[in-house]
């Protein structure tokens, strides 16, 4: 007895979640881990989102955030870029942050599957079955928010997930001698690693590389001896740095290029609707904003001994365009910005032509975030 299967459990399925659950559905959600677990992720999150969480009864800091104002753009050449950040941001990770979401949406009685890996989704007529090991669970609404690259898209024949992309993103919690208020994008040939701090006396440190190099130099160490600490920034900090895990978290294949908001008639949220840039951030802010957005349109539209076909063209619809309208020109500027970087000279160009130019600056930033939303 389900209104809305989501399947993923982060930021956006989450939210998700608990939006939907208040507004009078039945929700499962389906998480192929168990609370809490680390995620490749920045850690970062733009201030624009408080005031939607202080609505929702949600005080990060009560969690360890850390506040961040301030952003450093670095190049292997050395040549810095610093900028104040008007909005701000807080950093907090995702083991902390993701978990607590699961508790608050379990207490409120969101029905959670956990360690459970969702095989196949089909739609037949205007209602899903979502097949898991040994059951198959049907819904007339299905949210996707299996995150940046995931076995679905495959079979759901997503167009995107046929385009290989050659980058990977490696995450660290580091111990290390580094200003609170500051995130920082440190460049070098074909990627860029950001650090920022997190709760407690941790940062997070998340690269994003080339496969061509990681296939150069065999493996993680010698892709950074030979590639990411030609940076000295980051050199200096990977040297002083205490690593925190076991071991870092990887993903494979991250992709940049544009998805579609719903697909197969799955309404997608978060990353799985579209990534931003890491160089950029914010991919948590849009996360959690595409949440809102997504919830809001279906308790508006969704009854569920009424609802048709024509019912179903209008959620997706107005998601459609609300996500475009919030969202498509954030992306876009974040793949061009993205272009301006990778290439050790062309970084170094880019930087010294933002210093000389403050207002070009802040309107690249302002670009690529959006405005406090309740």
């Amino acid at each position: 007895m389900n209104d809305v299967i989501i399947i993923g459990g982060g930021l956006a399925g989450l939210f998700n979640a608990i939006l939907l659950n208040r507004a009078g559905l039945r929700v499962t959600l389906i998480e192929r881990k168990t609370y809490p677990f680390h995620r490749v992720c920045g850690e970062y999150i733009s201030n624009e989102v408080l005031p939607f969480l202080e609505a929702l009864d949600i005080d990060v800091h009560q969690l360890g955030a850390s506040s961040i104002n301030r952003l450093q753009v670095t190049a292997v050449s050395g040549t810095k870029l610093s900028q104040q950040l008007d909005l701000g941001g807080f950093g907090l990770s995702r083991y902390t942050f993701d978990n607590y979401l699961y508790q608050k949406a379990a207490s409120e009685g969101v029905n959670f599957l956990l360690g459970t890996r969702v095989e196949d989704v089909q739609f037949i007529n205007n209602q899903f079955e979502v097949t898991i090991p040994n059951q198959t669970l049907t819904a007339p609404l299905v949210i996707g928010s299996f995150g940046k690259r995931s076995n679905l898209d495959q079979k759901l024949k997503r167009k995107f997930f046929y385009r290989r992309s050659p980058y990977l993103a490696v995450k660290f919690h580091v111990r290390v001698d580094f200003p609170y208020d500051l995130i920082q994008l440190n460049n070098y040939h074909n990627g860029y690693c950001g650090i920022s701090k997190i709760e407690g006396d941790k940062h997070c440190m998340c690269y994003l590389a080339h496969r061509d190099d990681l296939r150069k130099y065999g493996n993680l160490q010698g892709l950074e001896e030979n590639v990411i600490l030609k940076n000295p920034y980051l050199k200096e900090i990977f040297e002083k740095a205490e690593f925190l895990l076991d071991k870092p978290e990887v993903i494979n294949e991250i992709s940049f290029e544009k998805k579609e908001p719903v697909d197969n008639h799955i309404l997608m949220s978060g990353d799985t609707a579209g990534m931003i840039a890491p160089l950029c951030g914010n991919g948590m802010t849009m996360a959690i904003h595409s949440a809102k957005i997504l919830s809001g349109i279906i308790a508006r539209n969704y009854k569920a001994d009424t609802f048709s076909p024509a019912k179903r063209a209008i959620i997706e619809q107005e998601y459609t365009t609300e996500w475009n309208k919030q969202f498509a020109q954030r992306l876009w500027t974040g793949r061009q910005l993205q272009k301006l970087f990778g290439n050790n000279n062309t970084t170094a160009l880019t930087l010294n032509l933002l210093n000389g130019i403050p207002p070009l600056t802040r309107y690249l930033i302002g670009k690529t975030h959006g405005k406090p939303f309740a």
